[in-house]
């Protein structure tokens, strides 16, 4: 196979479009079960998500091309909601309202089949380097205190990851998924808007827990656990944001 058009580099795989699809390149060969176990979520969350209004791009095969992993999806072709945000700054108000309307969507189904974000965010806590061994065990206590949720969080909700076009509503990127609290994924999307559109992170928090009921307290005691769990990511320009959330014990 050909691949024609580059489109974005990650950490972990490289996206390229090909004949209507969207290819995930894993980079290193060794990535086999990052690419299967993704493959495996995505497929659920597709399944899932059928009955909603967000529609979500069709899996269509796993692959090994010139000797690296990879899937295909479809290509979906539209523009992202955080190109939407930029290109017309008047209408940001109703563009992160749609913004979580969307997430509200995705929290209401439940995925007891996904694995738990907790078991995910307990094992990137155990493996950081950057942290002593006191600060992981009240981190850890404090996640293992949270309650239980089996609720789909997408684990990377953003603006550059909903597709908007004549037919619908898209949601890509669904390889971090897990079964969890909505909180620690509403936690992780304020984290990203801080990192990355931080004029917005506190006009999102603020209406999320407005339109959701929640508590705007509940989200911030997951701060600290999605901090530690993004700085396992090892980027250096975001350590000091990261590690001043990490020592915040109480935000009452």
């Amino acid at each position: 196979m050909e691949l024609k058009n580059f489109i974005a580099h990650g950490d972990i795989y490289d996206i390229y479009e090909c004949d209507g699809k969207s290819i995930n390149i894993y980079n290193k060969p060794e990535y086999k079960e990052k690419c299967l176990y993704a493959a495996l979520t995505h497929a659920r969350c597709e399944t899932t998500m059928v009955n909603s209004f967000i529609k979500t791009p069709i899996l269509h095969e796993v692959s090994v091309i010139d000797g690296k992993w990879a899937i295909s999806f479809d290509f979906i072709k539209g523009k992202t909601l955080q190109q939407l945000m930029d290109e017309n700054p008047d209408k940001m108000d109703t563009y992160l309202s749609q913004f979580i309307d969307i997430q509200c969507e995705i929290h209401a189904q439940y995925m007891p089949l996904l694995s738990k974000l907790k078991d995910k965010m307990a094992r990137q806590i155990k493996s950081l380097a950057a942290i002593d061994e006191i600060k992981k065990y009240e981190l850890l206590t404090r996640l293992d205190s949270m309650p239980k949720h089996i609720k789909l969080c997408h684990g990377n909700f953003a603006p550059k990851n909903v597709i908007i076009n004549d037919e619908g509503t898209y949601v890509i990127n669904w390889s971090a998924a897990r079964q969890g609290n909505a909180s620690a994924d509403v936690a992780r999307t304020y984290l990203l808007f801080c990192l990355n559109n931080p004029d917005l992170a506190d006009s999102y928090l603020d209406k999320y827990c407005l339109k959701s009921g929640t508590s705007k307290q509940y989200v911030q005691a997951w701060l600290p656990i999605v901090a530690a769990a993004q700085l396992i990511k090892g980027r250096e320009e975001e350590k000091d944001l990261l590690m001043r959330w990490i020592d915040v014990v109480d935000y009452s």
